[in-house]
């Protein structure tokens, strides 16, 4: 199975739950992508430096919701917060 769909345990049988986050992340060209999870292990290295997973997703989502400015506009947040959200769990596995 691929990391973009999952059974859900207490869901009907044959159903599936697609991660959007993994993919948005695997729509993107390789090369960003790469840079897309440097960047979130920068900003998670220094905002959650104990690399808990809720500390991560925590990061994730004040990204996501919060104020952008013309240097990171609304679609790059999402991006990088969706790969923030990759980092918190593989913190948790």
């Amino acid at each position: 199975m691929d990391d973009t769909k999952r059974t859900p345990p207490d869901g009907p049988a044959g159903a599936e739950v697609i991660d959007f986050d993994a993919v948005l992340l695997d729509a993107r060209p390789a090369d960003q992508r790469i840079e897309l999870i440097a960047e979130a292990s920068i900003l998670a290295s220094a905002f959650a430096p104990q690399g808990r997973a809720a500390q991560i997703e925590r990061l994730a989502r004040r990204l996501e919701r919060g104020s952008r400015d013309l240097e990171m506009g609304r679609a790059h947040a999402r991006l990088l917060a969706a790969a923030l959200r990759q980092m918190a769990r593989d913190a948790a596995a």
